[in-house]
């Protein structure tokens, strides 16, 4: 049985959605669990029993994915089909089209679902440091305005991602953040030693939202380094010297 994260914001939209957790799939050994990242060296039969277990429960079939070959930049693509297993490159999902799936793959970056219900119009977003801070959201929601939708009425929420307690960066990070964008060292916190720092990445995403002009957004408070008994960590297997890692699905669909 599969264990999906939803959240009202996105559940009072009408939308179907979910932060699907590693509970319910069919992955053995490393990548115990739904392990739905077609890029890990997982065997390819569980990897697609997954992906079909993540799409009927997204009331659809594989075939309904509009999810990219993500590559940490700020490119928003738009699909009126499923794509079918191509995988254009880009972090963002958009549709106005019913039966669409757009989702994203994560194991410590930020998925982030968004939705105007008002003008049947959603997208899913692929956020780690880099694509938040190029701007990834904001291209999400310049591409969800040229499909009809309002920033002022769309709902997001920020889904199971790495907290600022566990995610310790260099210091050098803090003052390439701030350069870029002023304001932004408050998602740095002091880190165990002087030339470290904890970052908040969804509170930094979640200010992405705000500064996009999107009307309300949240985060699921979910840390996925923290929990390996629901989330995949990049940085938790690579702390471990495991050799790779699975990845998680967050998805949304119109209807």
């Amino acid at each position: 049985m599969l264990e999906p994260i939803t959240h009202p914001l996105l559940t009072r939209a009408g939308v179907r959605h979910g932060f699907f957790t590693r509970v319910g799939g069919a992955s053995t050994g490393l990548y115990e669990g739904l392990n739905t990242g077609v890029g890990s060296s997982d065997d390819p039969v569980a990897v697609t029993e997954n992906r079909r277990r993540v799409a009927q429960a997204m009331g659809g079939v594989p075939d309904d994915f509009a999810a990219c070959y993500q590559v940490h930049s700020a490119v928003a693509r738009v699909a009126e089909t499923g794509w079918k297993g191509e995988r254009p490159e880009g972090d963002a999902s958009v549709t106005a089209a019913p039966g669409v799936i757009c989702a994203v793959l994560t194991a410590d970056c930020a998925p982030v679902l968004l939705a105007d219900a008002e003008a049947g119009v959603v997208a899913a977003v692929h956020a780690g440091w880099k694509g938040a801070l190029d701007g990834v959201v904001h291209s999400a929601v310049s591409a969800m305005q040229a499909l009809g939708a309002e920033p002022g009425r769309t709902v997001a929420v920020v889904g199971p991602c790495i907290a600022q307690s566990s995610y310790e960066v260099g210091a050098d990070y803090q003052a390439r953040f701030e350069h870029h964008d002023p304001g932004s060292g408050r998602f740095f916190a002091s880190g165990a030693t002087a030339d470290k720092r904890q970052f908040d990445l969804p509170g930094f995403v979640l200010w992405r939202l705000e500064q996009a002009g999107v009307g309300e957004a949240a985060w699921t408070g979910d840390d996925t380094w923290a929990d390996e008994t629901r989330f995949y960590s990049n940085r938790r297997a690579f702390q471990r010297g495991e050799a790779d890692f699975g990845r998680l699905m967050s998805a949304i669909r119109l209807g």
